[in-house]
């Protein structure tokens, strides 16, 4: 069997995220391993009409770190152990580079199965984040059956 000691969930604040959040959650109580949640904000590109610079109010990054504690508390496995952590950035190279950072064991995202142009215009950050990963990644949808045990076990 295998075990994870640290998981990182990428989190993005919509159904699919949440249904990401249950399977690391399960995954982290039945390894008793350390959940880290990670939300990055997109730096808004260049060509945006937004007064830069991005970074100097951190009022966002406050209000995203509140919202992800409210929905750990309400979402997370009971004894499940946790870190909160609210980035500014590109998602799919923050999220490897806090993978590395922590050295994790697995990260958990979810996609939002865009196809076509949709998916060539806008990209795919768990694509991108399965490809320059530095341990194994677990792709989930909203439609993962969130009430169906992870383990096997009733």
């Amino acid at each position: 069997m295998l075990k994870y000691t640290k998981i990182l969930c990428a989190f993005d604040f919509d159904g699919n995220s949440t249904a990401a959040l249950l399977l690391a959650s399960a995954l982290a109580k039945e390894n008793n391993a350390t959940l880290h949640i990670l939300h990055i904000a997109r730096v808004p590109s260049q060509d945006m009409d937004v007064p830069l610079p991005f970074d100097a109010d951190p009022r966002w990054e406050r209000e995203a770190r509140a919202k992800l504690a409210l929905i750990a508390k309400d979402t997370l496995k009971a004894g499940v152990q946790y870190v909160i952590d609210v980035r500014t950035g590109v998602p799919d190279i923050d999220i490897v580079r806090v993978a590395r950072e922590l050295a994790v064991d697995l990260i958990v995202l979810a996609t939002h199965g865009r196809t076509g142009f949709k998916r060539f215009a806008l990209g795919s950050v768990a694509e991108r984040v399965i490809r320059e990963a530095p341990c194994p990644v677990l792709v989930t949808r909203e439609t993962f059956p969130t009430s169906a045990p992870v383990s096997g076990s009733p």
